[in-house]
């Protein structure tokens, strides 16, 4: 199974009974529900917050609901224990609970075999046991005739995958098996899930090809098959599920051209085949499709034009086209996508000028043309000017070696990510940046620009992440750098950055250029700064104590200066510090005794003789200039919104520790994954 893939979109129903109930209280509950509920207790090693087996009233437990008979003796209809931290196991029989239609025990640390005898309840509509440890094979059991809703996603179940459900009740609407450990082939007996409307089998081992019986599954509105083992060919069947508003096929092993169906699929509103092996044009039915909102077929051979009929994708927001093999872009066909507001056709082969179109784009907030060719980065930017929505461009590895324009009057009010790195730019950095105010990220690494770092940097009010490495900037690191609002003071942005953790860990590279002077004091004014980089420059002078202010700092590197002076034993008290790196300066002393320091290798530190270890010297690469230097490996991720290079940089295990260390050290612990809540109509029931 996928791991980086697990979390995707699970379901929560609501559900009216013919028959009302309540929360009684003051009722003595039934005798027979009672002892089933006190069994149930008996295996959770945890206890269950709320529960009084002392008291007959079970009516009033915790989770429970009963019903509103008159009668003295109430029935348990309903229980419901989610995200209670319920540990332990179900070692009890649940068929004394004979009136119960929901039982819901997800989200906790319950653990172990689920034997099918303990579900046999002929009343039970909603059987939801997600995102606990249970493992072995799939639960089943003799006849449930009235389950409609099975949700045991998020569990170790092995074996293979058949249509066990089906058989106990012709009317399962709903089965989320999703990320477990299921292999194999899936069963001809699905053919018997008739009443299925929403399928969930993404994130296990499941293969062969895509699966037949699938295919006569009518009332089908939702078919999830990401993240799996599947391959071969489409099947043109697919056309028959014209009730489809979900397909998603992404992370299997499917080839061949797409199936000239969609025509058929007039509800289709979200398709993703993303990270298959699909090649061809893109089927015309597809690109005048009516109904489709979403758009993503990333990571796949296609070739050909694109040429989008947007007068007829009337619906469309999101197009996700990056990393094929697409030659070009038909002259303004996406000038009519009004509604597109994220648009990635990054790494293909569109060659040429922007096309001046693209400001009609009203819509667009996110633009990813990265690797695509493109020319003339002067032009571009007027055209892009026009969408005033744009909230993040991607422009990097295109406009190679051209002058980066110095003249120009833009306006990208709300542009808050800005990527032009790796181009080869020439010039220096412009003073029309300084008018976007909103910036939270900037990359203009991997280029040749020159001259000064500006001091207005610093009057950026929310920016996050500032990239500068691999230039030939020169001249001394400015004082108004060390007075970005948002890495002073996090509150300032921290309702911005809540959306964007996965964007950006706040930074502050200016490696790999011809930096002078010293590093100023006031730098341990940025206390949110979670990654600092100036290595491989020439800045001199001591290493400034007020670092330890810095106390989110993660990663530290100073290498490759000419750095003089002891380590400050302040540094102490950076207790986050995973990455720290002082080798090849011309520092002496004593490595402080006390905190992380202690714990880096001497590999640290080598290059320093006046250091214990230093003497243990490896040359240095022989570059004359720092600008020449081979710059640190880039990752460009086809989904630009997210900057991950730097887990690459300094090893896996580091950045997984830079990761985990920035969010405890800001308050963002992370919770256990919880499903996100989509409501489920029930049709013609």
């Amino acid at each position: 199974m996928q791991l980086p893939y697990l979390y995707f979109t699970f379901i929560l129903c609501t559900i009216s009974f013919k028959a009302p109930v309540m929360r009684c209280q003051n009722v003595t509950c039934n005798s027979t529900d009672l002892r089933a509920l006190i069994n149930f207790s008996s295996c959770i090693e945890s206890g269950i917050d709320g529960w009084d087996i002392s008291s007959s009233d079970c009516c009033s437990w915790n989770g429970v609901t009963c019903d509103n008979s008159t009668t003295s003796s109430k029935r348990v209809v309903k229980l419901e224990l989610a995200r209670k931290g319920l540990r332990g196991s179900i070692c009890k029989s649940f068929e004394g609970l004979d009136e119960l239609r929901i039982l819901n025990l997800s989200a906790n640390i319950l653990l172990g075999y689920l034997n099918p005898y303990h579900f046999s309840l002929q009343k039970l509509e909603v059987i939801d046991m997600s995102n606990n440890d249970f493992y072995g094979q799939l639960l089943h059991g003799d006849d449930l005739p009235s389950l409609w809703y099975v949700d045991l996603s998020m569990n170790r179940f092995g074996g293979s995958i058949d249509a066990t459900y089906c058989s106990m009740s012709p009317l399962i609407e709903v089965l989320n098996l999703a990320n477990n450990y299921l292999i194999g082939e899936v069963s001809e007996s699905f053919v018997k899930c008739s009443s299925l409307q929403h399928l969930f089998l993404n994130g296990n081992q499941i293969s062969g090809s895509f699966p037949k019986s699938l295919l006569q599954l009518r009332d089908l509105r939702t078919l999830k098959l990401q993240e799996n083992l599947f391959s071969g060919s489409l099947n043109g069947g697919i056309g028959n599920l014209s009730k489809l508003v979900e397909l998603d096929l992404s992370f299997n092993r499917f080839n061949g051209f797409l199936p000239d169906v969609f025509d058929q699929l007039e509800t289709l509103e979200h398709f993703s085949a993303r990270s298959n092996k699909f090649s061809g044009q893109m089927p015309k039915s597809l690109v005048n499709s009516q109904s489709l909102l979403t758009l993503d077929l990333e990571n796949n051979s296609f070739t050909g034009l694109i040429d989008l009929n947007c007068s007829a994708m009337i619906q469309l927001t999101a197009l996700n086209l990056a990393s094929n093999n697409f030659n070009d872009l038909v002259a303004n066909s996406l000038s009519s996508c009004h509604g597109l507001n994220s648009l990635d056709l990054s790494h293909n082969h569109l060659r040429g000028g922007l096309q001046f179109a693209f400001k009609n784009l009203q819509s667009m907030r996110y633009l990813s043309l990265s690797n695509t060719g493109l020319v003339n980065l002067t032009s571009a930017l007027a055209t892009l000017q026009y969408c005033e929505n744009l909230t993040m461009l991607d422009l990097s590895l295109n406009f190679q070696n051209e002058e980066l324009p110095t003249d120009m009057s833009l306006q990208f009010r709300n542009l808050k990510e800005l990527f032009v790195s790796n181009c080869q730019l020439r010039g220096s950095i412009p003073s029309w940046l300084s008018s976007f105010s909103n910036l939270q990220v900037l990359d203009l690494s991997q280029n040749h620009l020159g001259g000064s770092i500006p001091y207005w940097i610093g009057t950026f009010k929310y920016l996050l992440y500032l990239n500068l490495s691999s230039n030939s900037l020169t001249g001394e690191i400015p004082e108004g750098l060390t007075e970005l609002p948002s890495l002073i003071d996090m509150n300032i942005s921290l309702e911005r950055f809540a959306t964007k953790i996965r964007s950006s860990i706040p930074s502050l590279d200016l490696s790999y250029n011809m930096l002078t002077g010293h590093i100023p004091p006031s730098i341990g004014n940025l206390r949110k700064l979670y990654i600092l980089n100036l290595k491989y420059n020439s800045l001199s002078g001591p290493i400034p104590g007020s670092l330890s202010r810095m106390t989110n700092l993660g990663t530290l590197d100073l290498s490759h200066n000419k750095l003089s002076g002891e380590i400050p034993y302040t540094l102490e008290e950076l207790s986050f510090l995973s990455n720290f790196n002082v080798s090849y300066n011309q520092l002496h002393g004593e490595v402080p005794e006390r905190g992380q320091l202690r714990t880096f290798p001497c590999t640290s530190f080598i290059g320093n003789p006046g250091l214990p270890c230093g003497w243990f010297d490896y040359s240095p690469p022989a570059h004359t200039l720092y600008h020449t230097i081979p710059p640190p490996p880039v990752v460009l991720p086809s989904d630009k919104m997210t900057i991950m290079g730097w887990p690459f940089v300094f090893g896996v295990p580091t950045g997984f520790l830079i990761t985990v260390g920035f969010c405890f050290a800001t308050g963002w612990i992370f919770p256990k994954p919880e499903k996100r809540k989509v409501r489920v109509t029930r049709i013609g029931r």
